[in-house]
């Protein structure tokens, strides 16, 4: 049973992960024509500051409370073959969240002035808070298409449906490229703004055709009738409750950031949001598409008592994100400064726009292995029907964020650092504490962890890294009078073989795993 789970997760995770490589293809694309085009402007700097409350708006409704909440519940149910009831809890949840968000977006497009100048960006002159006011008001027509599609991708999910969802991302991607190559010329900034919007509405039609086939295969129906009324409805609206609280903080935090980076140098908010898309990128292939696999499998061993199952399979899956995020993170530490200007030092995106951009990388960069596993084992905690738990966790670490931000930003200055740095450094800790925070309670929650299951791969993981860390180094050294592509192609290209090479060799788990799935049908 364990080893049939790990291998589902496995093979979904596979899935994901190849779709997600060519979302963040696509993504880098994208944001190597926003450097392009932008640099790090004070246009872009609006248009940053603008997209914080739309991406706020989704996350607190319809991103991972949803999921969280909606996911385990919907799973039990089609697990214990209760169709209908399943969908009748998708009519309702899909009603609720559609009127939430239209109506959020229409309270804050009316109040879009007042935001701005009092939360978002105090800092910032009449000029460029109009034009942010401007760019929320247009981005606000994103959040209930956002809504809609996290609600599809929900369903997609629990029926073990991971293409078409893993692809959503990819469509935001496009319908920005088509701004940025056929809007911007005409319109300037408004242009990446109405790509935005574009790309919500891709992001739901793309699963549309996976609702379709659920609706011809499964039963798939929509009932308007049905909303808080509904006992399942309302449960999910109550396990939605403490995640809200956990999202709003994180989301609150993002705010509070770049409320702070408006304050220093000219930049700082642009350089900061490149920064964090680049760390994302390796974040979501390795920890987000092995999440999104595992909630419905961990689900499924919850909604039929199987602890140890839980415990195994949340020992092994641990330890195959650490054995991706661990190299991901000393390689994009090195490497941090020729890949941002292998990608995005031309037209606007000037030398010192790399090194703004470099600085907050490397500090978000430390955290990597942080956020990757508390993505897993929040998870774990949602199958359990824990949302109280990573709510309280998460909230708690959001604060210190907070506190972090407000005295490692002067230290850094003090210091002669740049101090946006700090910001960066200050989510790294965080992050850092609220992980060990989740594993030990995950740990009392479980009876255990399986422990003896991820030393010894994640032993061989570390030593991979280190040796992986030493050729980078002695790389750098010898390329270092070469061009950034000589340089950031041929460290990936090094630091790949080289902890391949040592993963083979020292014969990690993950290694065999992979071979395994590649022998077998």
């Amino acid at each position: 049973m364990i080893a049939t789970a790990q291998r589902q997760i496995a093979r979904a995770a596979g899935t994901v992960m190849a779709a997600f490589v060519l979302s963040n293809l696509v993504g880098l694309l994208r944001q190597v024509l926003v450097a392009q085009a932008f640099g790090t402007s004070p246009a872009l700097d609006a248009f940053n500051v603008a997209q914080r409350l739309p991406d706020l708006l989704f996350n607190l409704v319809a991103g991972g409370a949803l999921a969280s909440a909606f996911i385990p519940t919907f799973t039990g149910l089609l697990t214990r073959d209760e169709r209908p009831a399943a969908w009748r809890l998708a009519s309702g949840v899909l009603s609720l969240v559609s009127a939430v968000l239209a109506a959020a977006s229409l309270l804050a497009a009316l109040a879009a002035p007042w935001l701005v100048r009092t939360v978002l960006a105090p800092a910032y002159d009449p000029a460029q808070l109009a034009l942010a006011a401007h760019l929320l008001r247009l981005q606000l027509l994103a959040p209930t298409l956002f809504g809609l599609s996290g609600l599809v991708m929900g369903i997609l999910n629990a029926h073990q449906h991971f293409l078409l969802p893993a692809l959503a991302p990819t469509m935001l991607w496009v319908g920005m490229i088509f701004g940025l190559v056929a809007l911007v010329p005409s319109l300037g900034i408004d242009g990446l703004a109405w790509g935005y919007v574009l790309g919500a509405a891709l992001h739901l039609a793309v699963q549309l055709p996976g609702l379709a086939g659920l609706a011809r295969t499964a039963g798939a129906r929509y009932n308007p009738g049905v909303g808080l009324g509904d006992p399942l409805v309302r449960q999910v609206a109550r396990l939605m409750g403490p995640r809200l609280v956990g999202v709003a903080a994180v989301q609150i935090n993002f705010v509070v950031t770049t409320r702070l980076a408006t304050y220093m140098l000219l930049g700082s908010v642009s350089a900061l949001t490149y920064a964090w898309q680049i760390f994302t990128m390796p974040q979501v292939i390795i920890a987000q598409a092995v999440a999104i696999a595992a909630l419905p499998a961990f689900s499924a061993m919850t909604a039929r008592g199987d602890l140890p199952a839980m415990r195994a399979s949340l020992a092994d899956t641990l330890r195959g994100i650490l054995f991706l995020a661990l190299p991901a993170t000393v390689g994009l530490f090195v490497l941090r400064g020729p890949i941002v200007a292998m990608l995005f030092e031309r037209g606007d995106f000037t030398a010192a726009s790399t090194r703004l951009v470099a600085v907050a990388l490397a500090w978000y960069t430390l955290g990597l292995a942080g956020h990757s596993v508390v993505e897993i084992v929040s998870r774990a905690y949602y199958a359990l029907h824990d949302t109280r738990t990573p709510v309280v966790i998460g909230t708690l670490a959001m604060a210190l964020n907070i506190v972090f931000s407000l005295l490692l930003a002067p230290l850094f200055t003090r210091l002669s650092l740049p101090p946006h740095g700090g910001l960066a450094l200050a989510n790294t800790l965080a992050t850092t504490l609220e992980m060990l925070a989740l594993m030990a309670y995950m740990r009392r929650r479980l009876g255990g962890l399986d422990l003896a299951r991820l030393w010894p791969g994640l032993a061989r993981a570390a030593l991979g890294a280190a040796l992986m860390g030493g050729a980078l180094a002695l790389w750098l050294a010898f390329a270092a009078p070469y061009g950034a592509w000589v340089r950031g192609v041929g460290g990936v290209v090094i630091g790949g073989a080289v902890y391949a090479a040592a993963a083979a060799a020292l014969r990690a788990p993950e290694v065999m795993l992979a071979l395994g799935l590649l022998r077998k049908p």
